[in-house]
């Protein structure tokens, strides 16, 4: 059994990858859940769903989220209502958030209910959210605090952040299964996703960073950076108003207490040195996935650092 840590679209694209290598039965995926929200009415869990509906086929690929071929029709007659309308959600995507809430609301765990969700649309790799416990990340300006969701997509990631924090977690515990699958995993890969909005919450659920740490499975990581700035997103962002500094290395130093080994940009290879300091082996390759050639190519590169 492989294990991802993930979030955010480029983990998905090599989640994309590993299926198309291997049975997806063989994955257990680990989602970030600090970017699920309330819109509508309804609880919204966007790193769950964007891989969900990667693994059903779903995927609108040309924005790297919601359904393709979704329409906006509740969208659009929710903002003549006066509605707020700047968190897209697609029609058939709403049914996907309708079914969660009415779920939840009637005391099934989000884990309960993911896996519902999955089945139904015929994913066979285990998908588990990182805690059944509401967590949200939240993020402060000099004068203003944004839920994540406001920030990037309300605001488009531009107002200047001075600190991240996850409500909620210090009272949270890993979901059902999510130490299991980390103890007894083959390897363990943590997605090229964003280290302070998708990855850090997942670190800090209490007991999940000690299993990393406990782990006999060798833990590979795959950069999100390229030279100072993310390959999607503001992650080079919010590392610097955490002052985990902007690049590779400092994605590394994040993970160096329970990483064994890193892939990063070929365009970053004078970090390797420095990488590798850290006692986490440092291996260079193309990380962009810009096809579907590319997710599998650099799927096949990854399957083999975690299975030596």
């Amino acid at each position: 059994m492989i294990v991802v840590l993930t979030g955010g679209t480029g983990g998905a694209k090599l989640i994309d990858g590993l299926a198309a290598e291997i049975d997806p039965a063989e994955l257990t995926i680990i989602c970030n859940t600090g970017d699920d929200c309330i819109f509508h009415g309804l609880h919204i869990s966007p790193d769950i769903d964007t891989v969900a509906y990667t693994l059903a086929g779903l995927i609108d690929d040309a924005k790297g989220w919601g359904i393709k071929g979704d329409t906006f029709t509740t969208l659009e007659q929710l903002g003549r209502l006066g509605a707020d309308t700047w968190f897209k959600l697609g029609d058939k995507d709403f049914a996907t958030h309708l079914m969660r809430t009415r779920l939840l609301s009637e005391s099934l765990t989000l884990s309960q209910v993911t896996s519902h969700i999955r089945r139904t649309l015929g994913v066979k790799a285990a998908l588990l959210p990182m805690s059944d416990e509401r967590i949200e990340t939240r993020l402060k300006t000099a004068d203003k605090e944004f839920s994540f969701q406001e920030y990037f997509v309300k605001e488009r990631w531009q107002p200047e952040v001075s600190k991240v924090f996850y409500a909620g977690v210090e009272k949270s515990k890993p979901a059902p299964g999510v130490l299991d699958a980390i103890g007894s995993g083959s390897g363990i890969i943590i997605g090229p996703s964003n280290p302070v909005t998708s990855i850090g919450p997942i670190l800090a659920v209490p007991g999940i960073r000690d299993a990393l740490k406990e782990t006999s499975a060798t833990v590979v990581g795959v950069s999100p950076i390229i030279g100072a700035s993310a390959i999607t997103g503001p992650a080079h962002k919010l590392m610097a108003a955490m002052g985990m500094g902007t690049s590779a290395l400092g994605v590394a130093r994040a993970y160096a207490d329970f990483l064994d080994v890193f892939v990063v940009a070929n365009e970053d290879k004078s970090l390797r040195a420095e990488i590798e300091e850290l006692n986490v082996r440092a291996v260079t390759a193309d990380i962009r996935m810009n096809s579907p050639a590319d997710k599998k190519r650099l799927a096949r590169e990854v399957l083999a650092l975690v299975k030596k």
